[in-house]
C-alpha cells in the first residue's frame, strides 16, 4: 500500500475522454466519440476547486481529452488561477491568436503561474502525424506559436513512442529543432508510453512497436505488476499518487493515467479518497521503475 500524504495536487479531467484527436498512443483512448468520461459540468469543476483550496492544494491541472473543448474553459482557468498554480494539458490545435492573448491576460492577472503543456510527438509531420493524425503537426506548431507570440512559454510534451527520444542525443536534437523553429527558450517534458488503452493495442501489433526503452521492455517482459515488497521506503513522497487525486465526471481516481482502468475508481466523494492505495495496475509499475511524475 502507498500512503496518502495530503492533497498537494488535484487533476481535473474537465473534458473527460472527449478529444478532437484520437492519438494512437493515448493511454485513456480519448477521441471525438469516446465519452466514457464526459465533459465535467462547470459547477462540479468549481466545487472541486473549492474543496481543494480548503485542503491547501499546491498545484492544479486541467486535462482531458482536450480541455479547450470545454465551453467554459476560460472561466475555469480564471477560477483555478485564484486557487493555485495551474497547468493545462492541450494538443494546441484549438489555440488561435485571440485565445492565446486571453490566456496571457489571465496569466498576468493572477498571482499564480499558468503553464500550457502542448503535446507533440516528433519534429516532423512524418514522425508526429501517424501518431496524432494527419495535419496535426503543423496545427500543433501553429497553436504553440500563438502562445509564444502572446507572451506565454509553452512546455512541449513528447511521449517517447519513437526510440530516438529515449536517448540524450535525441532529446538534444528535439530542443535544437525547436530553437531552429524560433522557440528560443524551448521547454520539453518527455514522458514514457504506458502500455494501457490505445497504446497497448498499438504496441501489441506486430511490427508496430517503435519504443525500445530498456525500462519499458523490462516492464513488458518481466513483471507487469508490483509486488508488495517492491516499494521503497518513503516512495509516497516520490510517486505523484501519494499526494494527488483526479476528479472526473464519473468519480475520483488516484491519478489521471488510471481513469479507464478497471478497479481504479475510488469514490464519488473527493474526501473519501484521502486514503492509502494499492499500486496494482501495470501503469503503476512504469511510474515506479521510471520514477515518473505527470507533474509539470
Amino acid at each position: 500500500m502507498l500512503d496518502f500524504v495530503g492533497l498537494d495536487v488535484l487533476w481535473l479531467q474537465v473534458t473527460g475522454t472527449v478529444c478532437n484527436l484520437a492519438c494512437t498512443h493515448c493511454f485513456i483512448t480519448c477521441g471525438p466519440k469516446n465519452d466514457s468520461h464526459p465533459v465535467m459540468a462547470t459547477d462540479d469543476v468549481l466545487s472541486s476547486l473549492a474543496r481543494a483550496e480548503r485542503e491547501g492544494v499546491k498545484e492544479l491541472y486541467f486535462t482531458g481529452g482536450e480541455p479547450f473543448l470545454h465551453p467554459d474553459i476560460l472561466l475555469l482557468i480564471e477560477r483555478a488561477l485564484a486557487v493555485a498554480p495551474l497547468s493545462v494539458l492541450t494538443n494546441g490545435v484549438l489555440i488561435d491568436p485571440p485565445m492565446a492573448r486571453r490566456l496571457h491576460e489571465l496569466s498576468e492577472a493572477s498571482a499564480y503561474s499558468l503553464e500550457l503543456r502542448v503535446s507533440v510527438d516528433g519534429t516532423t509531420p512524418e514522425e508526429n502525424d501517424p501518431v496524432r493524425g494527419r495535419g496535426t503537426y503543423h496545427a500543433i506548431m501553429r497553436g504553440a506559436r500563438c502562445l509564444v507570440d502572446a507572451g506565454l512559454l509553452p512546455v512541449f510534451t513528447v511521449t517517447t513512442v519513437h526510440a530516438v527520444y529515449d536517448r540524450s542525443d535525441g532529446r538534444e536534437a528535439f530542443l535544437d529543432h525547436l530553437r531552429h523553429l524560433g522557440f528560443t527558450r524551448p521547454r520539453v517534458k518527455f514522458i514514457p508510453p504506458f502500455d494501457i488503452g490505445r497504446q497497448a493495442r498499438r504496441s501489441s501489433r506486430s511490427g508496430d512497436r517503435t519504443t525500445t526503452s530498456g525500462v519499458a521492455d523490462e516492464v513488458r517482459e518481466d513483471s507487469r505488476y508490483l509486488r508488495p515488497d517492491d516499494l521503497h521506503e518513503g516512495e509516497e513522497w516520490v510517486l505523484q499518487c501519494g499526494s494527488c487525486r483526479t476528479v472526473t465526471a464519473r468519480g475520483v481516481y488516484p491519478c489521471p493515467i488510471l481513469i479507464e482502468e478497471d478497479g481504479a475508481r475510488m469514490s464519488d466523494d473527493l474526501d473519501e479518497t484521502f486514503v492509502p492505495i494499492e499500486l496494482n495496475h501495470s501503469a503503476c509499475t512504469t511510474c515506479h521503475l521510471e520514477g515518473f511524475s505527470c507533474r509539470t
